[in-house]
């Protein structure tokens, strides 16, 4: 059977995985990334970092089976993560991270001029990235690319595409697929930008180099990749409109499948397009973060043991993990409401719960108040998964079914993408 690889390209580690015809997975790697370089607003790291990881990943996963079966592979990358680059893929600045927001001056031009709901808004957007990058180059010979636009060049040996997901922070307009018009006024020249391709197309064969070092034939092809939180999406199998999917990471992140894209900047929302749907999503700034603040990994476990879900503590929590906040409610000088404490810890866990429990029902109102679909289903992925009072709390809150996603690993939904083609 033929073997279709994914790869992603996450903040701490370098994950590939094979999967079969059959979606079955074949085989598993991952490695360790180094912290990114940070001081303040600024965060990055050396490409060359990405590409060393991503070999070693390689090396590990193409031992495990057959390599010569290998027939797509496909990458995925942090959304907005971006460098500069020669024309053959020589890395002329540091990739800046997904979090770097040090473009401040930048992203007030690009305001002047974008659309209102543009994506590309904002000193974290790939298009300030870009305004930044160039300023510290003397001539304007370069190319702009994503973090899995890069990589996927380093497997080719071709430094001249992205997709239409990682694109759309960087002013990429997905109805029309096409760079815009408005970035002229910009002075941002065709040349400096890649051709924009659906994720999962062909964008060309594995390099000789690569050929020779990992084994795989010769008309093994690397397809156009997408973000890591799309990716993570894919991975969960989600394939219907109003079919969602909620993160319980460190923040509380939800996405939903719609027929029609939203967009809402003022709160971060944006459509990334998905085959013929869209993926609605934004992201609080609450989440898990606000529990391994306030209790230790032994006292989550413990008051977890404690909890009561068909018996709602009646506390009004907002729980926030510091002041701010961005969806459902913008308001960068919201405070944390966690007031008044019980006198049970363990009641004063479960009315956090039941507090992120009702931003996440109101994000998904929001999103349907947008013209989003009101989910049908949720799945769920993230270290809050596995906790089943919180899963009981938030089915009472949605009143909808709430399911454990079965696969939520980026590099098997980048897998998916390599073996099915157009997302």
């Amino acid at each position: 059977m033929n073997l279709f690889i994914g790869i992603d390209i996450g903040t701490s580690a370098c994950r590939a995985c094979a999967i079969d015809d059959r979606a079955r997975v074949v085989a598993q790697a991952r490695q360790n990334l180094p912290p990114p370089d940070r001081d303040g607003d600024c965060v990055e790291q050396d490409a060359d970092i990405w590409w060393q990881a991503l070999q070693q990943t390689l090396d590990e996963l193409n031992a495990r089976f057959d390599p010569g079966r290998v027939c797509r592979i496909a990458v995925d990358g942090t959304s907005g993560t971006l460098l500069l680059c020669t024309r053959d893929g020589t890395a002329l600045t540091p990739g800046l991270m997904y979090n770097d927001a040090r473009a401040v001056e930048e992203a007030r031009l690009i305001a002047r001029v974008a659309p209102a709901d543009c994506a590309a808004l904002g000193a974290s957007a790939g298009l300030a990235k870009l305004l930044y990058l160039r300023k510290y180059l003397p001539e304007r010979d370069h190319l702009a690319l994503h973090q899995a636009d890069w990589l996927a060049g380093k497997l080719t040996g071709q430094f001249a595409f992205s997709d239409e997901n990682n694109a759309l922070k960087t002013g990429y307009d997905p109805l029309q697929h096409c760079w815009p018009a408005w970035l002229d006024k910009l002075s941002v020249a065709e040349q400096e930008l890649p051709e924009v391709r659906l994720p999962g197309t062909m964008i060309g064969t594995v390099s000789a180099a690569c050929r020779n070092r990992w084994g795989w034939p010769s008309d093994a092809a690397v397809v156009a990749g997408t973000t890591d939180s799309t990716a993570g999406f894919i991975a969960t199998g989600a394939g219907k409109p109003g079919t969602a999917v909620t993160t319980l990471g460190s923040t509380l992140v939800v996405k939903v499948l719609s027929d029609q894209p939203v967009s809402a900047a003022e709160y971060g929302i944006y459509s990334h397009r998905l085959g013929n749907h869209w993926l609605v999503g934004g992201a609080s700034n609450a989440g898990g973060a606000v529990l391994h603040k306030l209790f230790s990994s032994c006292d989550i476990h413990r008051y977890t043991r404690l909890m009561r879900p068909h018996q709602p503590t009646g506390l009004n929590y907002y729980p926030l993990p510091a002041r701010g906040e961005r969806f459902p409610l913008r308001d960068p000088l919201m405070q944390p409401v966690l007031e008044p404490r019980p006198a049970s810890d363990a009641v004063f866990f479960q009315g956090i719960l039941e507090g992120l429990a009702h931003i996440e029902q109101r994000s998904y109102r929001l999103l349907a108040n947008l013209g989003a679909p009101f989910p049908k289903h949720v799945l769920t992925v993230g270290v809050g998964a596995v906790n089943n009072g919180w899963m009981a709390i938030r089915r009472q809150r949605l009143s909808i079914p709430v399911t454990r996603a079965i696969h939520q690993e980026a590099a098997f939904g980048s897998a998916l993408l390599a073996l099915r083609g157009q997302a």
